[in-house]
């Protein structure tokens, strides 16, 4: 399926996509668009049941959310993309540089990880989100997500709204996804350059998960960010656009 998307930059840079943690809308990236675009053809999109995007039925896999960024590339006619998701987003994009290196250039993968256990975890998650929407995940994932401190600001505020306007369904099976989740046999067949960022504060995917990746992917650097947690694209957007703009334009020097 082609996802709801939004395409900004110039229209002869190279293509670099951006990918949403599970429960936020291509909002969570307006801190880094008016920096990246000013040298790529940023392209941000909604996974299924987020922001935009419809939710066909699920449960979903991995695969199949890959599959929609591959197939979106198709329709705007872009052979080859950079790649940069967070969480849920960084998931979708190893399983792209595993199983489609030839259309992934760069990659970042941005408080993320290869495997998260306990898997059942996940599946209540998804019974949550069916039972009782996603409103009722809004205050114990501001809390995941950010800092203490950030999080009693206005700026977490739209956050929480765009966790509570996902499809409950969509949700539901995007975190079914996540459930079946392994890519850590994949990792040493990455062959993009790969940045790995991770959040000193982040209890979702804390730093060792970070750690195992970049230890795993031939060439990977590890950055780890303080004074951040999970969303640290929204937390820190300077500290994050000058890694991205340094990883992504190493190509272009």
């Amino acid at each position: 399926m082609i996802p709801h998307h939004d395409l900004t930059g110039p229209d002869d840079a190279d293509v670099l996509v951006l990918s949403n943690s599970l429960g936020t809308d291509l909002g969570l990236w307006n801190g880094q668009v008016p920096a990246l675009a000013e040298h790529f053809r940023v392209l941000r999109y909604d996974q299924r049941g987020h922001g935009g995007t419809a939710a066909p039925p699920g449960p979903y896999r991995l695969g199949e959310l890959g599959t929609d960024v591959l197939e979106l590339l198709d329709r705007l006619g872009v052979a080859r993309a950079h790649f940069a998701g967070v969480s849920l987003g960084g998931m979708t994009g190893m399983w792209l540089a595993q199983h489609a290196p030839e259309r992934i250039g760069r990659l970042a993968l941005i408080c993320t990880s290869a495997e998260l256990t306990p898997r059942q975890a996940w599946r209540d998650r998804a019974a949550q989100a069916r039972r009782d929407g996603t409103t009722s995940m809004v205050a114990g994932s501001l809390e995941r997500w950010f800092t203490p401190a950030f999080a009693a600001t206005d700026a977490a505020v739209p956050f929480g709204a765009a966790l509570s306007a996902c499809d409950d369904e969509g949700y539901a099976s995007c975190a079914e996804a996540i459930a079946e989740l392994d890519l850590v046999e994949g990792l040493p067949r990455i062959t993009a350059p790969t940045l790995v960022l991770a959040a000193r504060e982040d209890p979702a995917t804390p730093p060792p998960h970070a750690e195992r990746i970049a230890a795993a992917v031939p060439g990977a650097r590890l950055d780890v960010l303080d004074d951040a947690s999970h969303l640290a694209v929204a937390e820190r957007p300077d500290a994050v656009n000058a890694l991205l703009l340094d990883h992504f334009t190493r190509s272009a020097r």
